[in-house]
């Protein structure tokens, strides 16, 4: 028993020494990942935005701000690379960065990316500005576009010029930045490269990637904080497919493709009753277009031509003029194309390559498609009651006023009822049919029925 105590009491000071070890083995271990890791709550959440500058896109930055205040993020990082956008949406994107509770930084990446037009506003109105090497920014100049996509005058071309000069310079002055060349780059669509923007105080730091940029906004005072970026998580808030069917249908070119749709769909449905399916395609891409339209202004004159056009194509098949209203509706339709957006904008232009197949397709489709179904209706029937009335058979037996008698017509026996008599075997010429019964008459020629 004794001995069974004192075994214990010897070996309770033996794994006291290996308990303290491994507590301060564990200990510098926790010292180690704090202070080898990013600080606690280090986060950054990253937006990417990229094409033409609409709606969908002022819509996306919105929600994109609000989870990185949710999330209580550093800053939101927004690499850009877009020619532009619409004046409206551009307006909106900078209102929600001056009014974002996180710190906005606007990063022209990757390399080779551009910073144009709407693209410079948004560059501008950031908390921070960087740019990648080899990218560009600038050429801001508002394109004029009217009601309904009308040019407007000068007068009004005038006042939206002034109305971009003092917005830009506005936005400078309170991200202190070139107010010169801020007015220049809408007055005189200046562009320039990413070093000469860092060198001009347009932009505020130059970074080679991503990680870099992490880099030097660490410790980067903005807005009476102190940015924690060195080793921040970052993380992606990607669009919603909602927005990415917007973003992707925001183009002249889909345009195009829809009203095609709308054209081919109420043709079709026009020329085939009943087929549904081309008024159900039509109609939807009606709305959609719809909607585009107050996206993209669609110039008047050229919808008015497209018009004209599809009434040339359907004259055309209903009163055949040898091509010549056919060829004048290929005309219309093409310079319609053409004129239904601005072509002196980037963003907006509807290149050749476009129109001519679209001018071909249509043609075509008018020509060999629509113009037969027009035709087809107007044929006389070839199957059914109504291609009995006008044949000439030969009477089976007597056929007089108070009796009736028999015919043979199309592999069936018929009634035949007479005003007149007729004798059996002569023949007759169908001229109403009563149910079961035909109304014949005597046949006024010679002629036997061709079997």
């Amino acid at each position: 028993m004794r001995t069974g105590c004192e075994g214990v009491s010897h070996t309770a000071p033996a794994v006291a020494p290996i308990r303290w070890f491994l507590r301060f083995i564990l200990l510098a271990l926790c010292l180690l990942a704090a202070w080898g890791g990013p600080a606690p709550g280090s986060r950054v959440c990253l937006a990417r935005l990229q094409g033409t500058i609409g709606p969908a896109s002022a819509s996306y930055l919105a929600r994109a701000i609000g989870e990185a205040a949710g999330q209580s993020a550093q800053c939101l990082i927004i690499e850009l690379d877009t020619p532009g956008g619409l004046l409206d949406s551009t307006k909106e994107i900078i209102q929600s960065f001056l009014r974002s509770p996180v710190p906005i930084v606007v990063y022209v990446a990757p390399q080779g990316a551009w910073a144009g037009s709407a693209g410079c506003f948004i560059t501008l109105a950031a908390d921070v500005a960087a740019m990648a090497p080899s990218t560009s920014i600038g050429a801001a100049h508002p394109v004029a576009l009217g009601s309904g996509g009308e040019k407007p005058d000068e007068t009004m071309k005038q006042k939206l010029e002034n109305f971009a000069s003092s917005y830009i310079e506005a936005i400078a002055a309170k991200r202190h930045r070139n107010l010169e060349w801020a007015r220049a780059s809408v007055r005189d669509s200046a562009a320039i490269t990413a070093d000469k923007a860092l060198e001009l105080n347009v932009v505020d730091l130059l970074a080679e990637d991503r990680e870099d940029l992490l880099r030097k906004l660490d410790g980067r005072e903005v807005g009476g904080r102190r940015l924690a970026t060195a080793g921040a998580t970052v993380t992606v808030i990607p669009m919603t497919a909602r927005e990415q069917a917007f973003q992707m249908i925001a183009h002249p070119q889909v345009m195009l493709i829809l009203m095609l749709i709308v054209m081919y769909g109420v043709i079709g449905e026009m020329t085939s009753p009943g087929a549904i399916l081309p008024g159900v395609a039509g109609v939807i891409a009606l709305l959609v277009l719809l909607y585009l339209a107050s996206v993209l202004p669609m110039n008047v004159t050229g919808l008015a031509l497209v018009g004209v056009a599809i009434a040339l194509f359907i004259f055309d098949a209903f009163a055949p003029t040898h091509g010549v209203l056919t060829t004048g509706g290929i005309v219309a339709f093409f310079l319609g194309t053409l004129m239904l957006f601005d072509r002196t904008d980037p963003f907006l232009r509807l290149s050749l390559l476009w129109v001519l197949p679209a001018t071909v397709v249509t043609a075509l489709f008018f020509i060999f498609v629509a113009g037969a179904g027009i035709r087809a209706q107007r044929l006389p029937s070839r199957a059914g009651a109504e291609t009995l009335l006008g044949r000439r058979v030969p009477a089976l037996e007597a056929i007089d006023a108070g009796s009736g008698g028999r015919v043979f017509l199309e592999g069936e026996y018929w009634n035949a009822v007479s005003a007149s008599p007729i004798q059996a075997g002569q023949l007759v010429v169908v001229v109403e049919r009563e149910g079961l019964t035909l109304k014949v008459q005597p046949s006024p020629g010679p002629e036997e029925e061709t079997p």
